[in-house]
Order: structure tokens, then sequence, then C-alpha cells
């Protein structure tokens, strides 16, 4: 998940992180580069590493298990994700709802895991008077779990894993391609022969025996490293963990397994038509090495240089001389046990991929004639720095690295040593690798196609077996997940049953806002941080899509595209070079009201990486070239969202909501007809009419001050002439005066994509953040709110579920949001509809609690990251809020009464003046829809639908 960087910077970042004992001013200065961590082990195997990092008063707890679907059995996969599912629901003292619920209560960023081949870890990141808290927490569900899972509980939670699958695999383009590519990769012994997720018959036939099977097996102390980073007291933390953790019993000892890398004796192809794709993919996978292995550092280099960049060999190819797609992406997926090196490509409508894969042939044949150059692995070094520091800004960063080196590389002191390997890469190191792994190596290639266009695949290519279930109308199981487990308690030496008290509540201190205006009109707003030695900033330049002409949408969207290809005094290949050699990104892109134009830098080169985006905005090239690979590029992807149930759902709700009169209700991206007809005329002249200081904020969050700032744009502030710019009135519809609904067909769907609201409010509307409040526990609350409660925990009908508002300075929607099982569609809707009626008439006193302590206490981490700070500028520069709004909002949170909630939920959740839109299969869902009350559903693309 990570990438890595260069180590130019020295101790600067980690001055904050010093070791424990450390006094002497001195050692600060020291060069070398360095995290510092203590570890110690309890007498039960249970690995522990903590780190200081006292930049804020939160903590990051990670629990990480070492065992992913590579520790499962043939007939029995998916249980390592079934696991990280099951235990976030209850133990035995932290009772029903488990840590999600507590996670509300006590202000944490929302308990969440992870599952993968070889590891599955659990997270969150509280407040600092939290950690006790969550020490026990985390002991409760590793030593007193498995006593609380019943059937009902296990069937409930089968359906939700189903309903990820089918959201994650079987309901969207592409899905099963990995499925294809590793069933045929590692042979059927090979533990990585299988998906993470397993197989949907897997899960099915798993008993409850097998479940305690798994937890005895693996979840025990000595196959399990916890992780606490942030602002703690070194001595009592030992003590918690030692209290909490230490009488949970040592399992049976788990061996190591070794390493298993894979060879092909053959180069397999093999070919899908897939019913949610509308554009060909070819994907290559060549066998690979193991997570740190020698030469993953270079095979890393080799796979951004081959692919990313004007300069790329396998761009110039593809994209710029051949014209067969907009976009190659190359990388390694290294794990424990083996690893495996991808090429993927979704080429253009119609193209055919034996076109692809010999245009990659010739890419690789000039990779090979010219190598790489000295000044490009530099270039690409430096961006690995600045994202390696990107990586370590925040204290749960920093906690799933240390815990990653750990497992992985055997000791968490690897993240010292992991940068000085990525230094020593040489070009030779470079082509070594690409011999030795690609060059004349067999491969899995799979062909990815719509239906009906098998004429495209790979030559040669057989069928691939792809498993996707069959959804029958009222064929799914009943369970009640709320029936409560009986059992006789595990013992323990003292009462676990007692949640421990908050410890000392943390300051929270906001971060210091700084403002100026310059005097060509620009808008200055920042905030200086030197805990990293980064500088993340945003030019916003309002306009967007608002100052678009109706019948050419999109010119926004490809100017923000075009404007960083060249400058008048660079070619796109030179800017972008300039770029990366800073270690630096610049991206720019459009939204419905704004460009914005986004860095991210290292502080030391932040006055260089500015006078770029100065060039940018000064001086465009206007390439032509460059213009016509962008308008390929925005219809190719114009024509995948066709495709994709939930970018249908999207767009299609845009237009519901802010009615047909309003330029909001486009796509941004624009329509096939309306990019067609774009000329780079029509972005000049945005460009001329639009782009101006007068109507611009400059966002910077980092390592520079106020004074730096001014210095590095006064060339800027000099030379770019303000213009006046009008802004039409942005015509918004009213809520509806009765509800409908709405059915968009996807034939065979697997799951129906759900949107429920109506044009609410504005965020500088009075109402927005109580109205906010109201929502936390209907739906903005993620586990807990009464959305996901009822219908994933109650029922098993979706993965997610959730509700929000989501205003500008205009009109924005209110919106409940999911995908559950297309079988279950009317029941979904109809719940929804219930759960909305009764939410402001049965909404308790517990409910305000639990509503005032997670947004109150969720303060003490609201601006820890960068990208918070940097949002927190962004709203208090476009609404106009004051620089403590947060402890004004905090205020209006204490002062709030249950029958401010109620009076708000009438007002603004009607569920007759509700637009309601399903995405799904209307052959068999849309007749039984009638039944919710709101008449015959309105079918949006009749065109496409069964007869």
């Amino acid at each position: 998940m990570k990438s890595f960087q260069l180590l130019t910077i020295s101790f600067l970042l980690f001055t904050g992180f010093i070791s424990y004992g450390q006094k002497d001013a001195k050692a600060n200065k020291s060069k070398e580069f360095k995290v510092e961590f203590e570890q110690f082990t309890l007498d039960n195997g249970l690995q522990v590493i903590l780190h200081i990092d006292r930049s804020d008063p939160v903590v990051a707890v990670a629990l990480t298990c070492h065992v992913g679907s590579a520790r499962e059995k043939a007939g029995r996969t998916g249980f390592a994700h079934l696991f990280e599912h099951l235990l976030f629901l209850e133990s035995e003292n932290l009772g029903k709802g488990g840590l999600d619920k507590m996670s509300a209560r006590i202000g944490g960023s929302g308990a969440n895991g992870s599952t993968s081949r070889d590891r599955t870890n659990y997270f969150q990141t509280v407040p600092k008077d939290a950690l006790e808290k969550m020490i026990w927490a985390e002991a409760d569900k590793l030593g007193y779990f498995i006593n609380t899972v019943t059937d009902p509980v296990l069937a409930k939670e089968k359906q939700v894993v189903k309903n990820e699958k089918r959201q994650s695999y079987d309901n969207k383009p592409y899905g099963n391609n990995f499925s294809v590519i590793n069933s045929n990769l590692y042979p059927e012994n090979h533990p990585y022969h299988w998906e993470v997720i397993g197989s949907l018959e897997d899960l099915q036939n798993a008993s409850l025996q097998d479940v305690k099977e798994f937890y005895n097996r693996w979840y025990v102390p000595n196959n399990v490293t916890l992780t606490i980073a942030g602002d703690v007291d070194v001595k009592q933390t030992k003590a918690w963990v030692q209290k909490y953790f230490g009488e949970i019993k040592r399992g049976e000892t788990i061996p190591k397994m070794e390493k298993q890398p894979v060879t092909l004796n053959q180069t397999k192809k093999l070919y899908h038509e897939d019913n949610f794709a509308r554009l060909p993919q070819l994907t290559l996978t060549w066998p690979s090495v193991y997570e740190y292995h020698p030469d993953s550092y270079a095979l890393e280099v080799l796979a951004n240089y081959l692919s990313t960049g004007k300069n790329a060999p396998l761009y110039k190819v593809l994209v710029e001389n051949k014209k067969l797609t907009d976009q190659v992406g190359m990388f390694q997926y290294n794990s424990e046990l083996a690893g495996q090196y991808m090429l993927n490509v979704i080429a253009f409508d119609k193209t055919n991929l034996n076109d692809v894969m010999n245009s990659i042939n010739e890419a690789f044949k000039n990779f090979e004639k010219e190598g790489i150059s000295q000044q490009d692995l530099n270039r690409i070094k430096a961006g690995q720095e600045t994202a390696f520091y990107n990586g370590l800004s925040s204290v749960l960063g920093k906690g799933f690295q240390l815990a990653q080196y750990e497992i992985f590389a055997g000791t968490p002191d690897f993240i010292n040593q992991d940068v000085k390997n990525i230094l020593a890469v040489t070009t030779a190191d470079v082509m070594r690798v690409y011999k030795k792994y690609i060059k004349d190596q067999h491969f899995i290639a799979s062909s990815f196609v719509p239906k009906g266009e098998t004429n495209l695949i790979l030559k040669g290519s057989t069928l691939a077996t792809v498993v996707e279930e069959k959804i029958i109308e009222g064929k799914e199981e009943s369970f009640d997940a709320s029936i409560v487990a009986t059992y006789e308690k595990t013992p323990s030496s003292f009462d676990r049953s007692v949640e421990p008290a908050y410890g000392n509540s943390p300051d929270v201190v906001l971060p210091s806002v700084w403002k100026d205006k310059l005097t060509s009109g620009l808008s200055l707003f920042g905030i200086e941080n030197q805990e990293v030695p980064l500088v993340q900033f945003q030019l916003q330049i309002k306009g967007g899509m608002l100052l678009e002409n109706k019948d050419k949408i999109g010119v926004a969207n490809l100017l923000s595209e075009l404007i960083t290809k060249g400058t008048q005094n660079k070619t796109p290949a030179e800017l972008e070079n300039a770029i990366e050699s800073l270690g630096a990104t610049i991206r720019a892109s459009a939204t419905d009201e704004s460009i914005l134009i986004q860095g991210n830098t290292l502080a030391k080169n932040y006055a260089q990486t500015i006078q770029l985006v100065q060039e940018i905005i000064l001086q465009p090239r206007w390439d032509s070239k460059e213009f016509e690979l962008i308008k390929q590029s925005t219809l190719s992807q114009i024509q995948q969202q066709k495709a994709d149930p939930n970018t249908i759902a999207r767009n299609e709700y845009r237009k519901l909501v802010y009615g047909k009169e309003s330029i909001l209700s486009n796509n941004r991206m624009g329509t096939e007809n309306s990019v067609n007809s774009i000329t780079i005329t029509d972005l000049k002249a945005y460009y001329n009419q639009n782009i101006s200081p007068s109507v611009s904020n400059f966002q910077i969050v980092g390592a520079v001050s106020k004074a730096e700032v001014n210095r590095s744009l006064s060339a800027l502030n000099k030379n770019w002439k303000s213009k006046k710019v009008r802004f039409p009135e942005t015509k918004i519809a009213d809520a509806p005066e009765s509800s409908k609904i709405y059915f968009y067909d996807v034939p065979g769907a697997k799951q129906s994509v759900i949107r429920i609201g109506y044009p609410a409010l504005a965020a500088t509307d009075a109402d927005f953040y109580p109205a906010d409040i109201m929502n936390y526990r209907l739906g903005g609350g993620d586990f807990s709110s009464q959305l996901t409660q009822e219908l994933r925990e109650g029922k098993g009908y979706t993965y997610g579920i959730g509700s929000s508002f989501d205003g500008t300075t205009t009109k924005g929607p209110f919106t409940i949001y999911s995908g559950v099982r297309s079988n279950v569609t009317f029941e979904s809707v109809k719940l929804i509809k219930d759960i909305l009626e009764q939410y402001g008439p049965l909404f308790t006193a517990n409910d305000l609690d639990v509503t005032k302590g997670y947004l109150i206490k969720s303060n003490a981490r609201a601006f820890e990251t960068m990208g918070s700070k940097l949002n927190m500028l962004y709203e208090i520069s476009n609404y106009n809020f004051s620089d403590d709004y947060a402890k004004q909002r905090e205020n209006t949170v204490k002062k709030m009464a249950i029958e401010d909630i109620k009076n708000l939920s009438k007002k603004y959740l009607n569920t007759n003046k509700m637009i309601y839109l399903i995405v799904g299969d209307a052959e068999t869902q849309l007749k039984k829809l009638e039944q919710i009350g709101f008449g015959t559903p309105i079918l949006l693309n009749k065109e496409q639908s069964h007869k």
C-alpha cells in the first residue's frame, strides 16, 4: 500500500520520535535515518511495539495477526477474511456491537480491519485518553471472543461477506481478473491459488466448529503483534498491556512457512467475456519475488520506469505512437511466500488485444536497447522519497509499517534499512532484473472483453473458469443474529466486564491559521507545521463546471488535464521530468465548482515546485497532440462508466436530484457528443475568461512559514493579471412534491445499487451542521448508525450503507447510498423507508449521548494529518467559517437536545418527498418495487431493458 523514497532528508523528519531515554540534544542532529521504537515480548508470546509521537493528542492501536488466506485449506477458503468481520461483532466483555459500538463513544476513527494473503489487522486511532479502553478491548477480542459466536451470527456474517464479494468482484468490470490469474499462476496446492475473500461455496459450508478450530489455531498471542504509536506514557502503557493481554494463553507453536516461489513451464493465455466491461483489457502476469526480496527494489524501479510518464517505453509505444490506450499500469504484487509482476492495459473500444501485445513487445525491445539512465533512476528515487515520508506522516501509518516489518522482515528496525535498500539500486540492477524475470519468461495472459467481442482476445487463448453465483428469489437462509449466546465466561484474574475509565482529557489545540491577500486578488490561507519535512498545497480557481456552456460540458475537465502537459518553455516530458526530479507531484483536476492545482513536495524543494506551478498557470503550452490524447482518454472513461453500476447510479442520481435545468445535473466529464465537439479553442476561451487570481484561493500546510510562502508567490502575484469573472445563477431543483421510484436496468446485476434523497442544504446554511449532527446516528456514524446496524448487522442485506448531507456554497443533496443483494432489493428499500420514518420519533437519550460523545471526543484527532489541515483551510476559505469553527461546532453539539433532533428529522427526512433510484436487474426486481407505495417505478433506460 505504500511507496518508498530516498534518504537525502536526514533525521529532520523524526526529531519528534526520539528514543524514550534520549535527552542529549546533540543526538537529535544525527543525519542517519531513524524511526525509534521500543519492542518487548510477553511471556505468552505477544509481540509489542511502542512508538512515541507527541505531535497530536492521539494514539493509534493496531493488532496484527499473522494469518491470511495462505493459512487456509482448500475447501475451507475465506476463513481469514470472515474472521476479520466476526471479530468486530462481539466479545465476552465488550458485548454486542463490540469495538464498533465503543468506537462511537470514545471518538475513535472508526475501528477497521483488512485481510491479505498473509496477515489480518485491526486498527483505529483514538484520543489518547481512551488508550486503556482500546488495550482492554483489543485484548478482549483476542482472548475472550470465540464463545460469543453463534450459528445465527455466523449465518448473518456469511451474507455480509457474500455481499462484499458481489460488490468487489461479481458486479463490476474486470472484477474476476485476479481470480483467473491467481488460479492459473499458482498450482492448486499453493496457498495463493485462491482469492483472499474465498469462494462463496466454501463460506456457505463453513460450520461453527470450523470457525472455532481456525480461531484456536491462529488467534493466539504467539501469532500476534500489537503496535501502539502516538502520545503515550511508556511505563503506564506497558503495565496496561501486561494486565489485559498477559493472561491470555499461548497457543501451539506455529512453524514458519517456507517461501514458495512458482515457475511456469509454459505461457498460459485465457479469456473471459465480462458482463460489465465495455472495453477490452489485457493483463500479463509473471512469477516474481516475495516481499523484501533483494531484487524487489530494482523491480519496483523497473515497473515505474517502463510504464509511468511521457518517456516510459510502454507509454511511448502504446499511448503516444499506436494510440491503443490512454494508460499502462505495471506493478509488483509481492507477498510473504511469493510474488507476481503485473502489466495491465485497458484498451480503447474495439481494439484487438493482439495489437496491444505486439506493442508491449516492441516497447520491451526499445528498453533492451536503451536501458535506464542515471538521471531517470534519480528521478524515480526522488518520488519514492516523498511518498515514504507521506506514509509516515500519521501515527497509524507509522504503526502499520512497524508491524509490517516485524512480521515480514523479522524486525521493526527494518524500517530503517528499507530506504537504504531503495537507495542502493543501480541502473545495472534494473536491467538485470528485467532479463531475469521478464525477458523471454513465461507468463499468464488474461483477456477480458465485452460480451460478444471474443474476436478481440489474444490468439491462442482458452476460456477461463469464472464461477458466478446465481441469486434466486426467496432462497436465502433466514436467521436472527440478535439471539444472545449462552456460555460460561472465560475465567480471569480480575473483572474484565468493567470498562476502564478515561484518562486525562487531552487538550485539543486547533492549528494556528494565517491569512493574507495579495495585490492580484489571490487569497492565501496557511498552517505552518514542522512535524515532517513536507509541504502540501492547493490552488483553487473557482468556476469548474459552473462556468461551462451547457452544450459543451467537459471543458473545465479537459483544461485541468491539459494544463499540466507542458508549458511554453517545457515540453510535456520536460515538465514531467522537472516535477519528478524534485520528488514532487503537481496534479490538476476539475470539480463541479473549481479547478484545483494540487501539490505535494519536500519542504526543501517547495520554492522550486511553486516556480513550476507559476509556469503552468501563466504559460500554458496548448499542445494539440496532448489535447487529442486527453480527449480520447476521456471518451474511453465515459464508455467505461456506462458499464459500472455504481457510476451509473452516481450519474443518474445527479440528473434526478439537481433537475434538467441545472448545470450540476451533468457528469462533469461530459458526454461522448459534448467531448467530441470541444476544441482547443474552447479551452483557451475558458482560460482567458475565467482563470483569474480574483477568484482563487491558495491553501498550504507544512514545513514552510508565511514569509516563505509570500516570497514564493511574489512573481505569480506580479504577473497573473486579474479579471472579472461572472458566475451565472446556479439553478437547483426543489425537493419533489411526492416520492417516485426510478429504475435503471443492468441485466444480470448481482447487486442493486440504491440512492435515496433530495436537494437539501448548502454548507453555509444555518441548519447544515445541525442536520449533520442529526444524521450521525442515522447513517453518518458508520457501524454506530441505525442503517448499518439494521441492514448489514441485522439482516445481512449489504456490505455497506450510509447517509450524508453534501452541500457546498450551493444547495447539495441528502443521500442514502448502498449496494444490496439483488433478491432483497424491495426489502432493503422498504426497511430504509421504515427507518427514516421512525428515526426522529424514536430517537433516544442514549442516541444523543453516543452522538455527542463521538463528535466532541473525535476533535482530538480532527486535524492530525496534513490532509485534514488542508481541508480545514478549504472550508475556512470557501464558506467563510471562522478559524475556530471546530470549537464553535463543539458548542453546537453540546447544546443539542433530543427535541432538536426530532425537529430536524421531521424537517429533513420526509420519506414522501424523496427520489428513490435503483440500478439493478429490472427483470427480477422492477415489479416488486410497486409495493413500496410510490406508484409504478419509472424505467430510465427503456431501450436497453428486458422486453
